[in-house]
């Protein structure tokens, strides 16, 4: 009866460090944007927003298809500011795998300058684009200014360390 009784709490203990350490170990998507201040002149405008596979239309409309073709688990969205100033939109697309990410990346790097951000990622005048892991991140700005591509890096470089 002793043995039994040891056998159940030794595979009860098995199983809530292996539910623990499952659930510890990834980090959701809409954690991955840094709070007002996080960034130097960088505040946080908007709530997150977060838009599943199958309504993602909503948010990307005209697009949604090619993300969905990529395996796009979820896309989650939050609107910056810099300085009071510049505008931009983060987008961070959690994929089913990490070639979905890969794939959406290189879709369009024609006139793009590779930064090394996250597994890869490219800059142009107004946006950066990177991959890290299964996380697809696009940072967009609404104009440009002499600060648009090193505040955008700023920002990129903060959104990558909370991924």
């Amino acid at each position: 009866m002793k043995i039994r009784s040891n056998w159940k709490w030794a595979i009860t203990a098995i199983m809530i460090v292996a539910a623990a350490a499952g659930t510890g170990c990834k980090k959701k998507a809409s954690d991955a944007f840094p709070a007002t201040g996080a960034v130097a002149g960088w505040e946080k405008t908007s709530e997150t927003r977060v838009f599943d596979a199958k309504n993602l239309y909503q948010y990307i409309d005209g697009d949604a298809e090619q993300y969905i073709s990529a395996g796009v688990v979820s896309t989650s969205t939050s609107d910056y500011k810099y300085q009071g100033q510049l505008e931009a939109t983060v987008d961070v697309h959690t994929m089913g795998r990490v070639d979905g990410a890969r794939k959406i990346l290189e879709t369009g790097t024609k006139d793009a300058k590779p930064v090394q951000l996250g597994d890869a990622g490219v800059a142009y005048a107004q946006s950066i684009i990177f991959r890290k892991g299964t996380s697809l991140v696009r940072i967009v700005a609404y104009e440009s200014t002499p600060d648009t591509p090193q505040a955008l890096l700023a920002l990129a470089h903060g959104v990558e360390a909370k991924l």
